[in-house]
Formats: structure tokens, C-alpha cells, sequence
């Protein structure tokens, strides 16, 4: 049974320090940004781990997943490169958990097969955006990257169109949406309008997986 009383404050708290970020962006104020940052990635860990996360070989691989990103998030509060490269692979790790969490659900082939067209086509087109801006390593960890979203949101349109539940789709759509902005922000164009739309997008994807440890086993 979902905790609704304290998911709801989970829930609140990690929006608001979304859009509290976000602001503290837009101010400069870093230590505005870490803070509400930090504090609204806990909040989305915690709402898995008080809805069950921990019960379940589905919840821990999800709880896994958020608790990269959770790293991920730490380690993109720096601009500098060695930063940015271990927030990509944390992001990525929180990927593969996304997709050992998909992977072992009863999987739907043929909305498997329409996702991964679908998703390849995205992803050739993203990386055919970014590929100018790239240089050095980043010409190898951004391909594996979009590959690891390719099959995470494919899995999770396998794992929705066999269950009948669309949340692990929506979660994913919606953190591949973020990435865009994310991928944007570091590699074609820094501005705060990237943020304003990506941030709250991305912490609402990772209450919806946090949501999904009810749902799924």
C-alpha cells in the first residue's frame, strides 16, 4: 500500500526543490542551487524506499537506479570536466539499473520491437545533433549513453504495453526528454532556459520510477 501521507510530502519536497534550484541558478547562487538540488534528489530515494523499495528484486534495482542519479546530481552541480564525467557515468549506471529493473518484468515483443525503431531513429537523430560538439571522449561515452536510453525506454514500453500500467513509460519518456536539456546545457549551449524546463521534468521522472516500486515486482 503506498504511504500516502509522507509520499505526498516526498513528493512536494523534491518539486519545490526542483523549481528552488532552478532558481538558484537563475541567482547564482550556488549554494541555493546544491542545496534544494540535493535535498529534492533525496526526496525521490526516499519515496521509493518508503513505498517498498526495498522488498522487492524490481524495487532495489529501481532503488539502485535513483540512488545514481541521486550521485549523478551531486556531481553535475561542477562545470568541470572530470565532474561531468563521472555524472555521465553515474547517469549511466542509473540507466542499466532502470534496465535490469525492465528487463526481468513480463515484456510486451511487439511493443518491444515498435519502441526500438522508434528510440534508434531518437537516438541517431541526438547524436547527429551533438556529434559536432563533441571531442575526445566524449565521442565515445555520449554514444553509449543514448544507447543505454534507447533500451531503457524501449524496455519500459515492453514492460507498460504487457502490464496494462504506462508509468514506467512515462518515467522513461521523461527522463529522455531531460537529457535533451542536460545534453544541450553541456555541450551546444549553456543557458538557464535549459534548466526551467529540464530539471523539473527530469525530478518528476524520478518520482514516477520511485511510484512504479508499487506497481511492479
Amino acid at each position: 500500500m503506498i504511504n500516502a501521507e509522507v509520499t505526498i510530502i516526498l513528493v512536494a519536497v523534491c518539486l519545490i526543490g526542483s523549481v528552488v534550484s532552478v532558481f538558484g541558478q537563475w541567482r547564482r547562487s550556488h549554494l541555493t542551487r546544491a542545496t534544494a538540488k540535493v535535498v529534492a534528489s533525496t526526496a525521490f530515494i526516499l519515496t521509493a524506499v518508503v513505498n517498498g523499495a526495498g522488498t522487492t528484486f524490481y524495487g532495489r534495482a529501481i532503488l539502485a537506479a535513483l540512488i545514481f542519479s541521486w550521485v549523478g546530481d551531486v556531481l553535475l552541480l561542477s562545470a568541470r570536466s572530470v565532474f561531468l564525467t563521472a555524472g555521465i557515468a553515474a547517469f549511466l549506471l542509473a540507466h542499466i539499473g532502470f534496465v535490469v529493473a525492465f528487463a526481468f518484468q513480463n515484456i510486451d515483443l511487439a511493443a518491444m520491437g515498435v519502441a526500438l525503431v522508434l528510440m534508434t531513429a531518437f537516438g541517431a537523430l541526438m547524436l547527429r545533433w551533438l556529434w559536432p560538439h563533441l571531442d575526445g571522449f566524449y565521442k565515445v561515452a555520449v554514444p553509449i549513453y543514448i544507447a543505454a536510453i534507447v533500451l531503457m525506454t524501449s524496455l519500459a514500453a515492453a514492460v507498460s504495453a504487457a502490464s496494462g500500467s504506462y508509468i514506467a513509460i512515462i518515467a522513461a519518456v521523461a527522463f529522455t526528454v531531460s537529457d535533451i536539456s542536460v545534453a544541450r546545457d553541456r555541450f551546444v549551449e549553456r543557458s538557464i532556459v535549459n534548466s526551467i524546463w529540464g530539471l523539473p521534468l527530469y525530478f518528476a521522472a524520478q518520482i514516477l520510477f520511485a511510484f512504479s516500486v508499487f506497481y511492479f515486482k
